[in-house]
């Protein structure tokens, strides 16, 4: 029985890299889209950087706590479309699997659809406040331009998310990357063309660049949809009429989504707090780590694309009954961060100079003191990747178990009550300063990652428990 472990492992590796390629491949492509924007905001100059800058933190942060609160969706459609496999297998009626579907696939689309029109509000009011939070006046008033451009971005944005969502549940993702390379290019072009007017259209400068970015949302939204409605099994199960939303079902979808949003506010939260520790030791120490935090952020959509998968494969297996499955998909998900994060630390440790140098350059004056800072730090985040990856597949899992409060929870203990104050004793105290730093997020992303793994285990035995007598009927 032992020599059959591996091949158990392999099985349920390639189960779970079907679903987790094509999520991690659209992460990165999505990377891809935010970069574009910030390479032509800098080819407009230094203010012109800061204003796209500052007005791209405000939306990636309320674009990121909106897709938390659809996050969920997935999952509800994973486990209906089981229940439905599992009824037509059984030759009993399969049409309420189906309806189960039609109405998370309405709720969702509601839900994306409030949170899209108070976001878009939230933006643009944030755009008028930004003086008054301490911003210089010039870089706010240009800011405010690009925020009223993207506004209008983040509905569509959240549909195309909620439509995502639908397509993972169902276990049917491909075209979501063919779709997010697209919208790169796309992005690239539109950028140029309204930044310079070209081709007769109106020379917008960097309020284009909001503007190229709100309409790539939007074609990328009637893509996916127009993708899913040319599929056969999508397509009777896609419904956008959000009048016919069932209450019920919202109000389930936004009680699971809001400690995801929390989740996700408190995780970017937490690293821009330590981004301005590691600002209070110099320029040369806050430019190491914003070099070494990009790195992690780019190797982290592997972590977010694992953790769909696996919390998708959990929703399944449990509406069918299996939660040994669902077992070892926790350890096969760990098995394939690992070997992921393995290969990354070999890099790390053997390219530091080939790592770094796209951000920071050893010969340029000034750098050579941050590429030394940030060459010292990668050794810490060889270790600190496997820990951020296994405590977002932790999420993840517990999501498939329809807990995420206990999430949220063990989230705000990992990070602000183990994280930061390590952070701070390691960085300040000890005299560390940028590399205590990052020791600090070490220890606090290793407790998370223990204590929602081990959260995970527990929620599944009640689960397992729960299911015995209704398995033994």
């Amino acid at each position: 029985m032992p020599s059959m472990q591996p091949l158990t492992l392999l099985r349920d590796s390639r189960a779970l890299a079907t679903l987790a390629v094509p999520l991690v491949l659209t992460q990165l492509a999505q990377v891809a889209l935010t970069t574009t924007d910030t390479v032509m905001m800098g080819l407009l100059g230094t203010q012109a950087l800061a204003a796209g800058g500052l007005a791209i933190v405000v939306f990636n942060q309320l674009r990121t706590m909106g897709v938390g609160l659809v996050t969920s969706v997935g999952n509800r459609i994973a486990a209906a479309a089981a229940r439905a496999e599992r009824a037509e297998a059984k030759d009993t009626d399969a049409v309420a699997g189906d309806e189960e579907v039609v109405r998370i696939v309405r709720a969702s689309m509601a839900v994306a659809t409030l949170a899209g029109l108070v976001g878009a509000v939230l933006m643009v009011l944030i755009g008028q406040a930004l003086t008054w939070l301490g911003q210089d006046a010039a870089v706010a008033d240009r800011a405010q331009t690009v925020l009223l451009a993207l506004a209008p971005g983040l509905l569509p944005c959240l549909w195309f998310q909620a439509i995502r969502q639908f397509t993972v549940g169902m276990r049917r993702p491909q075209a979501l990357l063919q779709i997010t390379i697209a919208s790169v290019a796309v992005n690239a072009g539109l950028n140029w063309l309204l930044i310079h007017g070209t081709w007769g259209l109106p020379e917008l400068g960097l309020p284009g660049i909001g503007v190229a970015t709100s309409t790539v949302y939007l074609l990328s939204f009637l893509a996916l949809y127009l993708s899913a409605k040319r599929d056969t099994v999508l397509a009777p199960l896609l419904s956008l009429n959000v009048l016919k939303a069932d209450r019920a079902t919202v109000r389930e979808l936004v009680r699971l989504g809001i400690p995801i949003a929390a989740t996700y506010g408190s995780e970017a939260g937490f690293f821009s707090v330590t981004a301005l520790m590691a600002g209070s030791f110099g320029s040369a120490a806050l430019a190491a780590h914003t070099a070494v935090n990009q790195l992690v952020y780019i190797v982290f959509q592997v972590a977010v694309g694992l953790s769909h998968a696996a919390s998708i494969n959990v929703s399944r297996e449990l509406a069918l009954g299996r939660p040994d499955a669902a077992r070892r998909i926790k350890n096969t998900a760990l098995a394939c961060a690992a070997a992921v994060m393995a290969v990354v630390a070999v890099v790390y440790a053997t390219l530091p100079d080939l790592v770094l140098r796209p951000f920071l350059d050893a010969d340029a004056a000034g750098d050579d003191k941050a590429v030394t800072i940030a060459t010292q730090l990668l050794f810490v985040i060889a270790f600190l990747q496997f820990f951020d990856c296994a405590q977002n597949i932790g999420v993840g899992l517990l999501r498939g178990l329809d807990d995420t409060k206990s999430g949220f929870r063990i989230t705000l203990i990992g990070y602000w009550l183990v994280g930061l104050p390590a952070a701070w004793l390691l960085g300040y105290a000890a005299g560390l300063d940028t590399l205590g730093i990052w020791l600090g997020l070490l220890v606090g992303l290793a407790t998370t990652a223990v204590l929602l793994l081990r959260r995970y285990g527990i929620g599944l035995r009640a689960r397992s428990l729960a299911q015995e007598p209704v398995a033994a009927g």
